[in-house]
């Protein structure tokens, strides 16, 4: 037997570490995709000059779009 071929493993995928940050998995839909939840955006500084209903509304999670699901999933390949 070949020497590269005796304990050859197969590499590990690379989870997209700025994905990693900004999702995370939240069960399965109807379509047995995996759907992912994120925070919503513009809330990290200059929330003074911020309207009240805009913070409100930005207040709770969001889930990622349908059609953005699968280029999460490629980000995250083991979420």
């Amino acid at each position: 037997m070949p020497r590269a071929c005796r304990g050859a493993k197969i590499t590990k995928l690379k989870s997209n570490r700025g994905a990693a940050k900004r999702f995370r998995a939240a069960g399965k839909s109807a379509s047995g995709k995996t759907r992912f939840k994120c925070g919503s955006a513009k809330r990290r500084h200059q929330m003074t000059c911020k309207s009240t209903q805009m913070k409100r509304h930005a207040r709770g999670g969001f889930t990622v779009r349908d059609e953005d699901t699968g280029r999460v999933e490629q980000m995250l390949p083991y979420a």
